[in-house]
């Protein structure tokens, strides 16, 4: 039996396209184990998987100053350390990474028990924990083919993203039945983040007048975010967010508005669904949703409103040319390449797993 670990952590977006692996693997019979922080969301969603988890230390890799930076070299020095005997244990063929600073230890620990590394990097430039990580990787999956060039050494290949499979087979008349919509109207999905984006939030419901006018709404607003003056609004249903409910939800919508991180685009691309991207700012981030938004909307997929200019007017003009030209995305859409990268991916790791025989 062939046995991987799976690293990566600190968002959902560092770890959902694991489980897209992890559930093909499974049917395999592979022995699969997840390395991840104590604190970290991924120990939440693996535990949900039933795959054993195993927490380490790890540091932050913050951008900005924090009295916190000074101890986090220590934590990721005892992390290796443990990531390396808890590897001298399991004894994996393969380790895959998914990025976040928890990723940083294990990949590490790998190279120190000389234990082939893949590392997937979702968005176009690579983030810090993946930055550091390259020069250790045997294999770099990416997801954007503009992704290629910020790779040396010959070592990586676009793959895609991996999508979750049930994410692509969701009934639309379930997901109607769940908001009580009906198919008179399209139906608009406002997506923030797992965290919830408040700018957004708050912009939606001061279009929400003028908005369900011409569609039917479905907001996943982040925990904690569910306003009461709203609820009870014909045509509008808020969630702090979806999980077992989210592919019915999406099988039923038509447009989509989202922040633009590149695990939620991926999918909405996989099952074309047209798209008005607000991505977080540079002041919020390293600026990696700009670099998807721009690609996307480059490739026709659909279009940008960024935050500076995000208003309930611009709102609802840019939703409106959106379903305009509704038609047009979707056909984009359906000539795109390299969307679901789980098949791919999973080759690499069977050629790396035999190669280390």
């Amino acid at each position: 039996m062939k046995k991987i670990v799976f690293t990566g952590g600190g968002s959902a977006g560092h770890v959902t396209p694991n489980l897209a692996i992890i559930a093909k693997l499974k049917l395999q019979g592979w022995d699969i184990q997840y390395i991840g922080s104590q604190q970290g969301i991924e120990r939440e969603i693996i535990g949900q998987e039933g795959i054993p988890f195993h927490p380490i230390a790890s540091g932050k890799l913050r951008r900005y100053f924090d009295f916190k930076n000074m101890k986090d070299p220590f934590n990721v020095i005892r992390g290796v350390g443990q990531a390396y005997r808890l590897l001298r244990k399991l004894k994996p063929d393969v380790v895959f990474s998914k990025g976040g600073f928890v990723s940083v230890p294990v990949i590490l620990a790998s190279k120190l028990n000389r234990i082939p590394i893949i590392i997937h990097e979702s968005d176009m430039t690579p983030g810090l924990a993946n930055k550091i990580s390259l020069p250790f990787a045997d294999q770099v999956c990416v997801t954007f083919p503009e992704s290629l060039k910020h790779i040396k050494g010959n070592k990586a290949i676009c793959t895609g993203l991996p999508i979750r499979e049930h994410i692509l087979l969701g009934n639309a008349m379930k997901g109607l039945q769940l908001c009580d919509f009906h198919q008179q109207k399209p139906i608009l999905l406002v997506m923030g983040g797992s965290l919830g984006a408040q700018r957004i939030n708050s912009v939606v419901r001061a279009a929400l007048d003028v908005l369900l006018q011409s569609y039917q709404i479905v907001h996943l607003c982040g925990k904690g975010h569910v306003d009461e003056a709203f609820q009870g609004r014909r045509g509008y249903r808020q969630f702090e967010y979806l999980n077992e409910d989210l592919p019915d939800v999406l099988a039923m919508t038509n447009l989509v508005v989202s922040r633009a991180g590149a695990t939620s685009i991926f999918e909405f691309l996989a099952l074309e669904k047209p798209m008005l991207l607000i991505p977080l700012t540079k002041q919020a981030s390293r600026g990696d949703q700009i670099l998807n938004a721009g690609s996307f909307q480059s490739m026709g997929y659909g279009e940008i409103l960024f935050e500076e200019q995000l208003t309930a007017d611009t709102l609802i003009q840019s939703i409106e040319l959106l379903h305009l030209n509704q038609e047009k995305y979707v056909e984009k859409a359906k000539e795109a390449k390299h969307i679901n990268g789980t098949d791919a991916i999973i080759k690499l790791i069977k050629k790396a797993a035999h190669a280390a025989d």
